[in-house]
């Protein structure tokens, strides 16, 4: 959890989409930027998995903090549109190593000490601290500018990446097997793999699909400035529901103890808060924002858990980044959902992602063999 809070306190992150704004990039440009950022995330998300099972996750999580912390230091060297470009490729690239090793480094390393089973506590105390850092992080991101502007925090943002990937090397990491050095063809057999057994998936498919839903959380600070919210008071409307989804991340544990119908229940009240928001489109909707934000991560939690138990191969990361890949493309949905009705196609895109959700967490334990 340390290192989990420690690779989010990032000052840079409240403050780059200002930061290319001062520095004379139209909307357009950052748009094009932001389209690099995914597109390098996409076509490296399986590859980095790939990497993490045949080399070390361990490695792997080290090597994306310090990649980060170049791709920061070359903003914070020559902030120029052709610099942030090149940042991003590079953030890319760390953002997809990290995201399959992780879940698998930590999952392998409770196994090992015989804490496999409580996966769904762990992870969701992790996501809840990234969410909580948020609130360190904007103060400190406020402190820096104020005493170095944007060339202090870019430094401070490169030492903090550097910091959590030292940290990562603390991680335990169970040594490989003979067969894993010795495989041929690791991506298309990890890949292979997750498509293989139709309980796996559906457990891939449903963590994909609900782990999309999560860039809804772009759009929060749009809906706080269309609902009355005073510009100046949107980051913390937005800060109150992060807090909210910290809670309820939290709370994932408890709720993998929960049965199938019940979980289900979560996603469906999740959605009908969401609904109810949108119709009242107040500052007070906010609230129900922030506790379909809490149902919705508690949720998440569950799913990522029950795919982790469903993993049973030497292929952990790789299959998780095939997951980690299908979040990426169900993103687009959500985007594409809001571009046609706002809220209330996000709220429709929730519920028809109930039935998969349905199947997948009817799974428990390892279902591939």
């Amino acid at each position: 959890m340390g290192w989990a809070a420690l690779s989010e306190l990032v000052p840079l992150y409240p403050l780059y989409a200002l930061l290319f704004l001062d520095t004379g990039l139209s909307g357009a440009q950052i748009s094009l930027l932001f389209a690099v950022w995914s597109v390098t995330s996409f076509v490296t998300e399986v590859p980095a998995g790939v990497l993490a099972d045949r080399w070390s996750r361990r490695g792997v999580v080290v090597l994306a903090g310090v990649l980060q912390a170049a791709a920061f230091a070359v903003w914070t060297a020559a902030p120029e549109a052709w610099a942030f470009a090149v940042g991003f490729v590079v953030w890319g690239v760390s953002g997809a190593l990290v995201s399959g090793a992780s879940e698998a480094l930590v999952y392998d390393g409770l196994v090992a000490v015989g804490a496999g089973d409580s996966y769904a506590r762990v992870n969701g105390w992790m996501t809840s601290a990234e969410l909580l850092v948020q609130v360190p992080t904007a103060f400190a991101a406020g402190a820096l500018f104020a005493v170095g502007g944007y060339e202090l925090v870019g430094w401070a943002s490169v030492v903090a990446c550097l910091a959590a990937a030292a940290l990562a090397l603390r991680f335990p990491e169970a040594p490989r097997t003979t067969d894993d050095d010795e495989e041929e063809e690791p991506l298309r057999r990890g890949v292979v793999e997750a498509l293989r057994s139709p309980s796996l998936r559906v457990l891939v498919l449903a963590v994909a699909l609900v782990g999309g839903l999560d860039a809804i959380e772009e759009y929060f600070p749009v809906l706080a400035g269309d609902w009355g919210v005073p510009t100046t008071a949107v980051p913390v409307a937005v800060l109150v529901i992060a807090l909210a989804g910290a809670a309820g991340a939290a709370l994932g544990g408890r709720a993998d103890r929960l049965p199938g119908n019940a979980l289900l229940g979560l996603l469906v009240a999740a959605a009908g808060c969401l609904s109810l928001a949108a119709v009242w489109a107040r500052p007070a909707a906010l609230g129900a924002v922030a506790i379909f934000y809490a149902l919705y991560l508690a949720v998440l939690v569950v799913a990522e858990a029950r795919l982790q138990e469903g993993i049973a191969s030497r292929h952990r990361a790789t299959i998780t980044s095939v997951a980690g890949l299908g979040i990426e493309v169900a993103s687009l949905l959500v985007f594409a959902a809001w571009a046609l009705a706002g809220p209330f196609a996000v709220v429709a895109l929730v519920l028809a992602v109930v039935p998969v959700v349905r199947a997948g967490l009817r799974t428990s334990g390892p279902v591939h063999r």
